[in-house]
Formats: structure tokens, C-alpha cells, sequence
């Protein structure tokens, strides 16, 4: 199962994510639950790091990934972030077996 942890403010302004394990839902290289939110998970960190040149603490491993940003870059990175967070909830919608969302707060 893949678990998704998405980082909030107390105002619910989200500052980031971490994603591990394996959905499970295919052989390995054929999991397309796994190929979404790997490739909606890259996006995002690509976008705010490579496109809006955020200053992103990262770490990607096999199985996991965390990306947090300063409170203060979460206006800009608000609609990254969002779009992930839909994403990845409506993926979780049709594959409750396979992927699972919490919040933390920060």
C-alpha cells in the first residue's frame, strides 16, 4: 500500500508531502497505481523546485519520497500542491486497497 502524508499549516495551507511503499496492484513495471502517483508525485516536486526555483528539502528513494517547503513558499506553491493533494485523493477513491491519505500537521 502506498501511504501518503500531506504536511499542513493549522490555516490548511499545505507545505508538502511524503509518499512510501508500493501499491501492489501490479508486477513491478506494470503497476499503473504506482506509475500515477510516482509520475503526480515527480510533477510536483518538478514544478516547484525546476519551474517556480522553490528551495524544496527532497529526498527520493526506492518506495519514497518527501518534499517540504517553508511556510512562506506555500502561497506560491499553493497550486502544486492542490492539484497533487486532488489527484492523489481521487486516486485513492478508486483504489482504496492500494493507496491511503493522512494529513500532518506542522
Amino acid at each position: 500500500m502506498i501511504l501518503v502524508s500531506f504536511f499542513t499549516m493549522p490555516s490548511g495551507e499545505l507545505t508538502g508531502f511524503k509518499m512510501s511503499g508500493h501499491a501492489g496492484a501490479g508486477d513491478a513495471g506494470r503497476d499503473i497505481v504506482c506509475a500515477a502517483v510516482s509520475s503526480a508525485a515527480y510533477l510536483t516536486a518538478n514544478g516547484i523546485t525546476e519551474v517556480l526555483h522553490v528551495d524544496a528539502y527532497t529526498e527520493v528513494a526506492e518506495g519514497k519520497m518527501l518534499l517540504q517547503i517553508r511556510s512562506c513558499d506555500a502561497p506560491v506553491c499553493r497550486d502544486f500542491l492542490q492539484s497533487l493533494k486532488l489527484h492523489i485523493l481521487g486516486l485513492e477513491e478508486q483504489y482504496p486497497k492500494n493507496i491511503k491519505v493522512s494529513y500532518t500537521e506542522v
